[in-house]
């Protein structure tokens, strides 16, 4: 997929909607081969994805062996938004807690004061984190009225030509 057309796709209004969201859903390969998918919260510059976790989490052994990750991000409703990710994740070691981290879990509902002690919380536990940084390689949208997933569309055309 070319660049432009990811670009395309990840700046349609639905796609940016899409990436203001709090959580998306991981996947990798784990070290022993089999797959697996979280549910991890990350913020959008405006080019990468980025989520946070420990330094001792279990998925980062995984991602250095394999930095292949996909990334869906949907909604709840019907019919469903869908916005499908593919890239390589990089892994950024820092000191401290990324600024990163404090803004995407700041749109949770708390009072300031219940902040303030989050906050302290957070920075009393890590004295470091690794960032997860996801270029997009691929992407696709699907919102079951002007796209839908591959094999369906491919059935609409099949429909299509029988009727034809």
């Amino acid at each position: 997929m070319q660049q432009n057309e990811i670009t395309g796709i990840l700046n349609r209004p639905l796609s940016r909607e899409l990436l203001t969201r709090d959580l998306a859903r991981l996947a990798y390969v784990a070290k022993d081969g089999t797959p697996r998918t979280i549910p991890i919260a990350f913020t959008w510059n405006g080019s990468q994805l980025v989520m946070c976790t420990s330094k001792n989490a279990p998925k980062l052994p995984s991602l250095r062996a394999n930095p292949a990750v996909a990334l869906t991000i949907d909604t709840e409703v019907h019919p469903p938004k869908i916005l499908l990710i593919r890239g390589r994740a990089e892994l950024d070691v820092v000191d401290g807690i990324p600024e990163e981290y404090l803004q995407m879990n700041g749109s949770y509902e708390m009072t300031p004061e219940q902040r303030v002690e989050w906050e302290r919380e957070v920075r009393s536990l890590y004295d470091g984190m690794v960032r997860i940084v996801v270029t997009p390689t691929w992407a696709k949208l699907i919102d079951f009225e002007t796209t839908l997933p591959s094999a369906v569309e491919e059935l609409a055309r099949q429909r299509a030509e029988r009727a034809g």
